[in-house]
């Protein structure tokens, strides 16, 4: 079943024919399918990457993929994860040589991790393909459109100035 479409509410006759609570409800409805979906292609990337490891593997792949190596902890913290669901998901990816473990040379008692050649090419490959699903459903957006769409992403999920919970 497709969406209702929902107008863009650009002047007062907007907010007088549809009040602004029910847009933030629409929008909000439209933001948990959109979590929904991107959750949904994350897991089948996450099979893509490793199908023996959980779908959190893969995020902890992606992070090192974009930024680099990193503790342990700092990936948990980095992904949102119980330190001890880290350690055990990192050590499975070591033992499948998707991740390289070396001392960390700030402080000899730490380690740090990075994605290995083979990791990366899994991540790659992962990451491709999720792509390639993202760029069928914008295939028929005009540039304007994906302009304004990024921008109205980057200033929601700008929260600088609201107060940190």
């Amino acid at each position: 079943m497709k969406a209702p479409r929902i107008p863009a509410a650009t002047g007062r006759s907007a907010t007088r024919d549809r009040p602004r609570d029910e847009l933030v409800r629409a929008l909000g409805r439209e933001l948990g399918a959109l979590l929904s979906a991107s959750r949904a292609l994350t897991t089948r990337s996450a099979a893509n990457f490793h199908p023996e490891l959980a779908p959190a593997a893969f995020h902890i792949a992606w992070w090192l993929h974009s930024f680099g190596p990193a503790k342990s902890s700092r990936l948990a913290l980095e992904v949102g994860m119980d330190r001890s669901a880290t350690s055990r998901l990192t050590a499975q990816m070591v033992k499948l040589e998707l991740l390289a473990a070396s001392p960390d040379p700030d402080d000899g008692r730490g380690v740090v991790l990075k994605l290995t050649a083979k990791g990366e090419s899994r991540v790659a490959s992962a990451s491709t393909r999720k792509a390639q699903v993202f760029n069928e459903r914008l295939a028929d957006w005009s540039e304007a459109d994906l302009a304004a769409f990024a921008a109205l992403l980057h200033r929601f999920n700008d929260h600088r100035d609201l107060p940190v919970a």
